[in-house]
């Protein structure tokens, strides 16, 4: 993945259908301040700060530390840690559905705000500490 050079204003502004926008104005802020970096396209991810990762395989590349795509069924926020890691956190964080190291929220709306950021906080935490078991991480920015 690597960052573009890419208007994140210019991006969200085209964002559909217009609630995934208001969701995704809410996000840049909760993010930006959660991470205390700016936003910057990785494509279409809205991505905070950025990684270098490398798995045991050998397998290795760029990411954000913290990220987001407003995606037309859903946002997706991007969690390097994994969704397993913030189990108890998600119980309590209103409608959502996950994969592996995705949070798939359709709307804000019934989402309890303090708990998503309390698992942005987390997840940035262990991406900056360098990872884990399975993931070694080094914050580039």
């Amino acid at each position: 993945m690597k960052q573009t050079d890419g208007d994140v204003d210019a991006f969200l502004a085209g964002v559909q259908p217009v609630r995934r926008r208001a969701d995704a104005a809410v996000l840049v802020d909760l993010v930006r301040e959660v991470s205390g970096r700016e936003p910057r396209l990785w494509g279409t991810i809205v991505g905070f700060g950025a990684c270098h990762y490398r798995y045991p395989t050998g397998t290795e590349g760029d990411a954000p530390l913290l990220a987001f795509a407003p995606r037309k069924a859903a946002t997706t926020v991007y969690l390097l840690d994994g969704v397993a890691a913030h189990a108890d956190a998600l119980s309590r964080l209103g409608p959502h559905t996950t994969g592996a190291g995705c949070l798939y929220l359709r709307s804000l709306e019934g989402v309890d705000l303090a708990v998503l950021r309390g698992v942005l906080e987390r997840s940035l935490r262990w991406a900056v500490s360098g990872g884990g078991e399975g993931m070694a991480l080094t914050a580039t920015a």
